[in-house]
């Protein structure tokens, strides 16, 4: 039902209600119909059994057999042949106690009568619908009356329910044949008219009919431009009031033939023909019409045309100023796109120039104080020509780079101190300017330079410089017009020049601090040739850093790293960070402890800078490489959070890049930081770096890996400082979108002789076996002036060892830029200075040590710890009558912790 209301046009809404109200009213009639042939039919079953109860009551001998010896015998056999012929269901005759004589079911002979036979007894007739023997029953008692007017009994027939209703359904086929023929009947007419009407409204809905008469209103009352519709005669078939007006239309204008209507004769022929026209211009009394036509006939539709018409009188007067607004509003909206690309002042100032040449000056020039080119507030009166551009290259202006003060009478000097733009029109007509340079000034003129506009770079109340604009080869000199255009044009270029101005100034901040914080120099180390290079980003330098870093033992860490951001929080957090490193690599940690203490301390910082509610951009997500290299053993020991691998070069000149287990970058946590070791030939070389190397806008990272395998491999016999120049000249961009940091390192190893090692046994006296053996050894390496202080450092050391440590006990020299004195256990107590009572006997011995070496400290390895010591050898060894000693060392002692 829905679906058919639901039909999109008004022929198939109306067919659909239609055939629906016949289908619903032949549905009623068939119903009526099936409800009045039942009840016709229950009626007539009753007058049946009525019937054929009273002809069996009344016939002869029924009343006889009542009285008989066995009335069953009697009347059994009258009953069924009265049924049969009667086609009744039942005819059952019964005494007046309601008990039965007859049924054609003889089981229930002699049981009691299921009737209301009490009133046939008074003589009257009951019909009833009963529950029977037989079912559901439709019956009819009747008395049974002797001659004497006496009853004797009652008879009982009729039908069950089931033969009444079929005899109703013997008459269905009848009822709904002719109600489907009705229905097809109905159906077929009211397609016929559906059809009619869907031709007369062209398939429309209700919503299209409405739609359609609200526009046709429209188009009559409410549409500022003129409709007219023509039919293929030439008569008008509709117009608008608009259309009425314009052509000051007679009120009955409508049905008249075009001719007759009083139009302009031009006018009327082109409404006549019927033509195409488009945007043809009428005459109609004062007004200018812009007429335009078309046929009416292009769907199938009726011949004619219709016309549009639209008034151009004012629209004509104010073209000439649309063009010209259309054409400054265009070019200001170029200008946000070719001014202010980049955040570079210079090149800002040379894109106005170049914008404004030569759509609107011949020649122009941009100068600046000389501070906003630094990036610096302005100060002072001092401008350099920052820009000039020019139609021809011969002009006689002040050329690029010259410093200009202008003079008080130059239109430029009240420009600067007013903040207001000059228009001088025609500069031959005016002295003031001339007198800034009288010469140049000459020449100028003579050149065919004659009108000028000078207007203030200024952006937030601050003036910046000014920018000329010269006319010389266009006729026409500047004009109000020119200089409210282009005022709004350097409005918006200062804006940007003083953006970049502020990007400039804090460029150069973050630059110098970072560079500031970065390594001013590198430690002197005999383990690794190192080389390095960095280049901030070109948007602003990031956190890109990296260190080398002298450990005990002659040992050497190499560190690089990278902070999320750039700008200054960005190398304020390296040198957070860089300091952090320098901190926990005096502790001596592995690389994988100091990573991890590197990882707390980053969440920490977040931590605190959350609950400070800060505006600046977290740390998490640094990354960091960190490597330690022994020249004694020739291995390294890296471990990485979130940070590129490193890249090594064998002396073969191979180039691999090891793996190195990858940890999650600092701050993130989570997962253990483990480390690699790589065994070093010697003349190795490492190279760290940072991704804004190997990435870049048109690299990706393995792309940049591959090329960076090939110019490692390709200079095998380069040096550090060779290798890093090759790396940078092949994959480093002029102005990179990333920081990038590059650190490589040539690996050494100590020379055997270089070395000395003794296993000690926990027994003090073999401490003066040790003593004596070290003493050959430093003669040996010529360092007798060590040899006293070194035996001292021994012994103490060496001794701690047995009396508070475990064995197994190693003893080592190490000959470097100092001397090196290493005593090694397998225990991980550590000495420390205390202040040792006067009467104490022992508690000097590490006082003792910390006066004759230049430092002193411990380190843990896996198996245990070393203590170690360092002495200068380019100064001479301080000897024990230098000190006060006694008085000294009796305040002091060492314990184990």
């Amino acid at each position: 039902m829905r679906s058919l209301l639901g039909a999109r046009s008004i022929a198939g809404q109306v067919f659909a209600v239609q055939a629906v109200l016949v289908a619903l009213l032949i549905a009623a009639a068939t119903t009526v119909l099936v409800l009045q042939a039942r009840n016709d039919s229950h009626q007539e079953a009753i007058n049946r059994s009525t019937a054929v109860a009273q002809t069996f009551a009344t016939a002869p001998g029924t009343a006889a057999a009542m009285s008989a010896h066995d009335p069953t015998a009697v009347l059994q056999p009258r009953a069924e042949l009265a049924r049969k012929r009667a086609h009744l269901d039942f005819v059952v005759v019964a005494n007046t106690k309601g008990v039965r004589y007859t049924h054609p079911l003889p089981r229930f002979i002699g049981k009691e009568l299921i009737a209301d036979f009490r009133p046939p007894l008074r003589g009257k007739v009951v019909t009833e619908t009963v529950e029977g023997p037989l079912g559901r029953e439709v019956q009819a008692t009747v008395p049974v009356i002797t001659a004497s007017g006496k009853v004797v009994g009652v008879v009982c027939a009729g039908m069950t329910a089931q033969d009444v209703s079929g005899l109703v359904t013997q008459q269905l086929p009848l009822v709904f044949g002719t109600a489907v023929g009705a229905l097809a009947l109905a159906t077929g007419g009211t397609a016929l008219v559906g059809r009619r009407l869907q031709r007369q409204t062209r398939g429309l809905g209700p919503a299209q009919m409405t739609r359609m008469y609200e526009h046709h209103d429209a188009v009559l009352h409410s549409v500022r431009e003129g409709v007219l519709i023509v039919d293929g005669q030439g008569r008008l078939v509709l117009v608008n009031d608009e259309a009425g007006r314009l052509l000051d239309l007679p009120p009955d204008a409508e049905g008249r033939h075009v001719t007759e209507l009083g139009l302009d004769p031009r006018t009327a022929e082109l409404l006549a023909s019927g033509r195409v026209a488009t945007d043809e211009v009428h005459l109609a009394g004062d007004r200018l019409l812009a007429v335009n036509q078309r046929p009416t006939d292009w769907g199938g539709g009726l011949p004619g045309s219709v016309a549009t018409l639209r008034d151009t009188t004012e629209l004509r007067a104010l073209s000439g100023k649309a063009e010209v607004a259309e054409k400054r509003l265009r070019l200001l909206y170029d200008s946000g796109t070719k001014i202010g690309t980049s955040l570079d002042i210079v090149g800002t100032a040379e894109e106005l120039t170049r914008f404004a040449v030569p759509w609107f000056a011949d020649f122009a020039t941009v100068d600046l104080v000389d501070p906003v080119l630094r990036g610096d507030d302005p100060a002072g009166s001092a401008m350099r020509r920052t820009a000039a551009s020019g139609i021809r290259a011969d002009h006689p202006l002040w050329r690029m780079g010259k410093l200009i003060t202008y003079v008080g009478a130059a239109p430029q000097s009240f420009v600067f101190g007013a903040g207001r733009p000059v228009l001088e029109a025609d500069l031959r007509a005016f002295a003031g300017w001339q007198e800034q340079d009288p010469a140049q000034a000459s020449r100028v003129v003579k050149y065919g330079i004659h009108s000028m506009i000078t207007v203030p770079l200024r952006a937030r109340d601050v003036t910046l410089g000014i920018a000329t604009f010269w006319r010389s080869e266009k006729p026409e000199p500047f004009d109000e017009e020119d200089m409210a255009l282009i005022e709004e044009l350097v409005a918006r270029a200062a804006v940007a020049i003083d953006n970049a101005r502020r990007y400039t100034r804090e460029h150069a901040m973050a630059v110098t601090l970072q560079r500031s914080l970065l390594p001013q120099g590198l430690p002197e180390q005999d383990a690794l040739d190192v080389a390095h290079r960095y280049l901030p980003a070109q948007a602003g330098v990031g956190g890109d850093w990296f260190d080398v870093i002298a450990l005990p033992g002659a040992r050497v860490a190499l560190v690089v790293g990278d902070v999320v951001g750039h700008g200054l929080h960005a190398a304020a957090t390296m040198g957070r960070l860089r300091t952090a490193v320098h901190n926990f690599s005096a502790l001596d940690l592995p690389p994988d402890e100091l990573l991890s203490h590197l990882d707390e301390l980053v969440t920490r910082f977040d931590q605190d800078q959350a609950a400070a509610e800060t505006d600046a951009p977290g740390i998490t997500g640094a990354t960091c490489l960190y490597a330690v290299y022994d020249p004694v053993s020739g291995r390294c020991t890296l471990a990485r959070a979130g940070h590129p691998g490193p890249a090594l070069v064998h002396p073969d000149a191979t180039v691999t890049f090891p793996d190195v287990p990858l940890a999650p970058p600092l701050g993130l946590g989570g997962e253990p930081i483990e480390t690699a070791e790589l065994d070093l030939p010697e003349g190795s070389r490492l190279a760290l770096y940072t991704d804004g190397l190997v990435e870049d806008r048109g690299r990706d990272f393995d792309t940049g890996l591959g090329l960076l395998r090939t110019v490692l491999a390709g200079h095998p016999d380069h040096g550090p400082e060779e290798t890093c120049r090759a790396v940078f000249e092949a994959m480093a961009s002029p102005h990179p979108s990333d920081d990038i940091a590059l650190l490589v390192a040539r690996t050494r190893l100590f020379a055997p002789d270089a070395v000395a090692e003794w296993d000690m046994p926990s027994d003090p006296a073999a401490v003066a076996r040790i003593r004596t053996e070290a003493a050959e050894r430093l003669a040996a390496w010529g360092l007798e002036e060590v040899a006293f202080s070194t035996e001292l450092i021994l012994s103490e050391l060496i001794t701690n060892a047995i009396r508070y440590g475990s064995g197994p006990i190693r003893v080592r020299l190490l000959r470097d830029r100092s001397l090196i004195c290493e005593v090694s256990d397998s225990s991980s107590t550590s000495p420390h200075l205390r202040r040792a009572a006067t009467t104490d006997e022992g508690g000097r011995g590490l006082f003792l040590v910390a006066q004759f070496a230049q430092r002193w400290g411990t380190r843990y390895t896996p198996n245990g710890k070393i203590i170690w010591a360092e002495q200068p050898l380019t100064t001479p060894a301080p000897h024990p009558h230098d000190h006060e000693g006694d008085g000294l060392l009796d305040q002091w002692d060492d314990t184990p912790i």
